[in-house]
């Protein structure tokens, strides 16, 4: 393994100094020596690509040694997905040259990576929702016309695979019945199936519960023992430190830094990935609520199969005061949400009763959309920002107007001043240092945390008296955490009234004046986070609670 040409002096950020990684050679960085299983698995010479004006990838070099977990970070636009995507021959480079255990390889396309024995599993999974796993293994990868052999011989090998690598998932299950977490574990079992000796994993817990997330983490241990080596693309460094051997720090497109593990420390990743120091935990004086502004009293929603998703849940949300949810998905937290910020789904049933300052708020029919809900002051961040908060084909200037497109900034006359929205967009833009920055760049185009930064510059900054703020930080690196979580704390002294959820423990933790736990559709308890631990909230997100309480 190597350092690239733009690492650290010695001496630089966080003492990020890797021992004897190599000797200097030509262009590109150093030469890495053999990894103590012979040959590095994946060797990357001058990598360097650019999309237009946008220089994505520059001159990066680092090899990964066959049998160990090698992680990949840097903040969001860093370059790591496109050099992930050259990897796996979605992208070509513009220059340098791969090696596939010790081989220069071509990568043109995908069908070349999975020849050279390369499997990827996305973000985002590439599964058919309405197949079985057994027809979403096969796909691709037919023996002929007939399937009748090929899901024959799929079986055996699915239940070999998932017995050595503790993937056990029901072959007849649909996709679309599946949890997010068995999910993943499909798209793992696609790329063994296809005798993947190297598994490249883009942020694969952002979509994970902690549990499940620790499981995927078992599992991929369990693939390094069993000699498969493995690039872990993910923003958080805690993962990074339990479960990587290496890992290289991008900056940027270039690469700014490649260490052994053990070497190095969280702060000084952080401060290499980020260019500064970060400052870790959010620092915030005690709260000041004022009086309470959003009320819930007794709701209840039924699912469109009749299935009771949301119990008599009350609460208050305070004006200068944050109230974090915690609890695992699926515990009620998102039909909560959906109900506060009017995006109930046809179907669906709710019952109880809302108050805004007093007035009641409707929670079926007219006045019960999200429309409604922004002109009476609630701002809202939506879990899924590809559901529910962009449009992911419309340009990023489009998406910063979404609900606000008859704000009186973009009004001239009768008609929408484009040009006010496209100017706004680009100060956005800058602020909340969204990359690249290109107005007209379509939302799909950018990364996950810039489009999550586009989805909070547009709430943020309408100025609402209260704000729905579901998974904040979901796909976000550790300076824009940073730089959020400072924005959601100003909002706060600022006299917002904030309801903050996240499946990330020590974000509600940190964030939060006063925590409500959930659990199978109801509180069951609230604590105060300056008084609590954080093993009494995992206890009362596992439904163990001496008593239930009300807010």
């Amino acid at each position: 393994m190597t350092t690239g040409n733009t690492g650290p002096a010695p001496g630089g950020p966080g003492g990020l100094n890797p021992p004897a990684f190599g000797q200097a050679s030509g262009p590109g960085g150093l030469t890495p020596p053999a990894s103590a299983h012979g040959q590095p698995a994946i060797e990357l010479r001058g990598i360097s690509k650019s999309f237009g004006a946008v220089r994505a990838n520059e001159d990066i070099s680092f090899s990964v040694p066959k049998g160990t977990i090698h992680g990949i970070i840097g903040e969001n636009g860093a370059g790591k997905s496109t050099l992930m995507s050259i990897l796996y021959g979605f992208y070509r480079a513009d220059q340098g040259e791969i090696l596939i255990h010790g081989l220069p390889t071509a990568l043109p396309d995908s069908q070349a990576a999975i020849r050279a024995g390369i499997g990827m599993v996305f973000q985002h999974f590439k599964l058919v929702q309405n197949f079985t796993v057994l027809e979403n293994i096969i796909l691709g990868a037919e023996d002929g016309p007939l399937l009748g052999r090929s899901l024959r011989r799929a079986r055996d090998s699915l239940t070999a695979l998932a017995r050595e690598y503790e993937l056990d998932v029901d072959p007849d299950a649909l996709v679309e019945d599946l949890s997010v977490g068995h999910q993943q574990r499909v798209e793992i079992l696609k790329a063994l199936y296809r005798n993947a000796d190297i598994l490249i994993l883009d942020e694969p817990t952002g979509v994970l519960t902690p549990a499940e997330a620790d499981h995927l983490f078992r599992i991929l241990r369990g693939l390094r023992d069993q000699g498969k080596t493995i690039l872990l693309i993910t923003h958080k460094l805690r993962e990074i430190m339990e479960t990587t051997d290496n890992v290289s720090v991008m900056r940027r497109g270039r690469l700014v830094g490649s260490v052994r593990t053990s070497e190095t420390s969280p702060a000084a990743l952080a401060e290499l990935m980020v260019g500064r120091k970060v400052l870790l935990e959010t620092g915030k004086a005690p709260a000041r609520p004022g009086p309470v502004l959003l009320s819930a009293e007794l709701l209840t929603l039924r699912d469109e199969h009749k299935v009771e998703r949301l119990k008599s849940v009350s609460l208050d949300l305070r004006a200068g005061e944050i109230l974090g949810i915690a609890g695992v998905a699926g515990n009620g937290q998102s039909e909560l949400l959906s109900i506060l910020g009017g995006m109930t789904r046809p179907g669906e049933k709710v019952t109880g009763r809302l108050t805004l300052g007093g007035h009641d708020l409707p929670l079926t029919g007219r006045g019960s959309d999200g429309k409604s809900r922004r002109e009476a002051g609630i701002g809202h961040v939506p879990e899924d920002r590809h559901h529910a908060g962009l449009i992911l084909d419309f340009t990023a200037w489009e998406n910063t107007a979404l609900g606000y497109d008859d704000d009186p900034a973009y009004q001239r006359g009768l008609l929408t001043d484009n040009q006010a929205i496209r100017d706004d967009t680009r100060r956005k833009m800058q602020v909340w240092d969204i990359r690249p920055p290109i107005h007209t760049l379509a939302a799909k185009s950018f990364s996950g945390g810039n489009q999550q930064k586009l989805v909070i510059a547009r709430e943020f900054e309408q100025d609402p008296a209260i704000l729905l703020i579901g998974q904040p930080t979901r796909g976000v690196d550790i300076g824009a955490i940073e730089f959020i979580h400072k924005q959601i704390i100003a909002l706060r002294d600022q006299g917002k009234a904030i309801l903050l959820i996240s499946v990330e423990l020590d974000e509600i933790m940190s964030l939060s004046d006063r925590i409500a736990v959930m659990f199978d559709g109801r509180i069951i308890g609230i604590r105060d986070p300056a008084t609590t631990s954080e093993s009494e909230i995992g206890c009362l997100m596992a439904g163990i609670a001496p008593t239930a309480e009300a807010s």
